[in-house]
């Protein structure tokens, strides 16, 4: 026994890679937390993957390096991993594991919570309210983030979703009260985390703002925590800190890569593309830990950023993602070659909750038509696009021509913004009052009389 009542064991019969097989266990459970001790007294920490008889497969978070295994000791505390919850997260810079790594103390709380967490009983679930503005026109105006909402953004490679995952995390504000960021960053190169942490700088020294960062070069299983972790901190900031707090998570593509390594490692049998049969339930058992919970303050909303390999979006890990979370905002290949940034793709983006958030007394009170008016017009817009494409531009009628303007104007004067501008909501608005304007009256009639004569429509 250890100090700390744990049962260890010293028969290590074989080093596999980064997991550590131990023989002779008994009472040993699975995701059970470990802590090994190595000759030199090293301490190192693993999550025990299976258990078999009297083996346990052990992953370590480090990795096996340097182990010896006749000298090597396996202490199972007989509990999941668990970390401090607390407001000493805020303003802190970490690992994938929650190890500081900007030169702090290691963080401590006045308790501790597991990382699995725990589902939130729909009974006690309240409905998503109040807006979270980001700061970029095109999600506050067309997809607007709701408290307590989970709105995916869907990328692929080589388009631009860390740099707006940083500016959201930047940016986002809701209704001036007690607001955190938590980040977690899966998978990212070197440069990327630098990036990330250059860009959050400043609203981490404000004490806003948990960062986590796991790399691509670290430990798999550590990516699997990150996640769990960012979401056990936000948890108690929220429910009992009485925080909003907005999780940023990227990149769930990383996440899915690693759970379906570890589950080859398990010598678990792959369902499609080679992913876990559960990664449904795994990734809902992610998802599902945002909300809000009746009698408690405070909310997670959370904002999951993936790629799609390939740019398929029937690939499992946006399929699955779609079906749990509400609503999606999509990343245009299109749009980023002609230089726009964000790269919004407005017809396929769609936050199923908007109207929770938006409208009379939460926004502004055009918003909701605004936002309308707009989508039909650019499908209509896209319609003309194809006719012309068959027939020519010189046979269409006058009004097809000033839907085409309207396309044309989208992108340069609503869509576009720096990614360091923090565009107002009412800013952004009239910017699409000036693109809907490009149309004739004829043509905006999802639009109030009142409205369209306050912005002097033709």
């Amino acid at each position: 026994m250890t100090d700390f009542g744990e049962v260890e064991f010293t028969d290590v019969r074989e080093l596999r890679g980064p997991l550590l097989v131990v023989g002779g266990v008994a009472g040993v459970g699975w995701d059970e937390f470990v802590e090994i001790t190595l000759g030199s007294g090293e301490r190192r920490h693993g999550l025990v993957l299976e258990v078999d008889r009297d083996l346990a497969v052990v992953q370590v978070l480090e990795d096996t390096a340097g182990m010896d295994p006749a000298a090597t000791r396996a202490a199972f505390t007989g509990g999941p991993l668990r970390v401090p919850v607390g407001p000493a997260w805020l303003g802190r810079v970490c690992n994938g594991r929650g190890e500081p790594i900007d030169g702090g103390p290691p963080v401590l709380g006045p308790a501790s919570a597991a990382v699995g967490g725990a589902p939130v009983n729909p009974v006690r679930r309240e409905p998503p309210a109040e807006p979270v503005l980001t700061g970029v026109g095109a999600i506050d105006v067309l997809t607007t983030l709701v408290r307590g909402q989970k709105l995916p953004v869907f990328s692929a490679a080589g388009l631009p979703h860390l740099e707006l995952a940083v500016q959201v995390a930047a940016q986002a504000v809701s209704g001036g009260e007690a607001f955190s960021v938590v980040f977690a960053g899966m998978g990212l190169t070197h440069a990327d985390a630098a990036f990330v942490h250059d860009g959050l700088a400043e609203r981490s020294g404000t004490g806003e703002l948990t960062l986590l960062l796991n790399t691509a070069d670290d430990p798999v299983i550590e990516r699997l925590l990150t996640p769990r972790i960012a979401l056990t901190v936000a948890e108690h900031l929220a429910f009992e800190g009485g925080r909003h707090v907005l999780v940023v998570m990227t990149d769930m593509t990383a996440y899915a890569e690693a759970l379906r390594e570890v589950s080859a490692a398990r010598g678990e049998v792959p369902a499609r593309r080679a992913y876990p049969g559960y990664l449904y339930s795994d990734l809902a058992s992610l998802y599902e830990r945002c909300g809000r919970i009746r009698g408690r303050p405070g909310s997670v909303t959370l904002l999951p950023v993936l790629t799609m390999p390939a740019g398929d979006i029937t690939h499992p890990v946006p399929d699955l993602t779609g079906y749990i979370t509400e609503g999606q905002i999509v990343l245009s290949r299109e749009a980023h070659a002609r230089g726009v940034y964000p790269p919004v793709d407005a017809l396929s983006s769609l936050s199923r909750l908007m109207r929770k958030g938006a409208g009379p007394g939460r926004t502004r009170s055009d918003h909701l038509d605004v936002a309308a008016q707009l989508l039909a017009a650019l499908a209509r817009a896209r319609q003309v696009r194809e006719l012309a494409d068959l027939v020519g531009r010189s046979a269409l009628s006058p009004t097809d021509l000033r839907h085409l303007d309207l396309d044309e104007a989208f992108p340069q004067r609503f869509l576009a913004q720096r990614p360091d501008e923090n565009r107002p909501l009412a800013d952004a608005l009239d910017r699409a009052w000036d693109v809907l304007l490009t149309l004739p009256r004829s043509q905006l009639a999802m639009l109030p009389a009142e409205q369209l004569d306050a912005h002097g429509a033709p």
